[in-house]
C-alpha cells in the first residue's frame, strides 16, 4: 500500500500554507504540501520533513498526527505542523520541472472556515476535518503547542 504524508502548515500569524494547482483542462484546486513516503525515508515524519523542504524550502515542527485517510491502494497521513520560514523560490521538488504537471503556487490563507470555503481544497475529507478543528480552536496559536 502506498503511503503519502501531508502537512497542515500553520504560521505564527494563524494562517495556513496551501498549494494552488493549475493544470490544463482541470478546474483550479488546492492541496496541502506533502507527497509520497519513499523507501529511503526513515519514517513518515522524515518523509514529511523532506517533502516540506523540497516543495517550499521550509523547515517545520511537526506537532501531531491530525488525520488518516485510507483507500484500497493508499493511506494518507495528515500532520499538524508549525512553520516559521519558507522560500517558495528555493523549492527543489522534482515535480516542479516535470512536463505536463501544471503550475504550483504557494498561498497563505487565514485559519477560518470562510477562507476554506473560498478554495477547493483536496481531498474534500480534509476540508471537513479542518473545519471541525478550526471550530474547536485546535489549529491556531492556542491549539498548536
Amino acid at each position: 500500500m502506498n503511503e503519502r504524508v501531508r502537512a497542515v502548515l500553520v504560521t505564527a500569524h494563524d494562517t495556513m500554507l496551501v498549494l494552488r494547482r493549475t493544470r490544463p483542462g482541470i478546474p483550479v484546486y488546492w492541496v496541502l504540501p506533502g507527497g509520497g513516503v519513499e523507501e529511503s525515508d526513515a519514517s513518515r515524519e522524515a518523509a514529511l520533513h523532506r517533502e516540506i523542504h523540497e516543495e517550499i524550502a521550509g523547515k517545520a515542527d511537526i506537532v501531531r498526527l491530525l488525520h488518516t485517510m485510507e483507500s484500497a491502494d493508499e493511506c494518507q497521513f495528515f500532520y499538524l505542523a508549525r512553520i516559521a520560514a519558507w522560500s517558495f523560490e528555493n523549492r527543489t521538488g522534482p515535480e516542479f520541472g516535470a512536463e505536463g504537471r501544471g503550475e504550483y503556487a504557494l498561498e497563505e490563507i487565514p485559519l477560518t472556515a470562510e477562507a476554506l470555503d473560498g478554495i477547493d481544497l483536496k481531498p474534500e475529507e480534509i476540508t471537513r476535518v479542518l473545519r471541525g478543528a478550526i471550530a474547536a480552536g485546535a489549529l491556531g496559536a492556542g491549539g498548536v503547542a
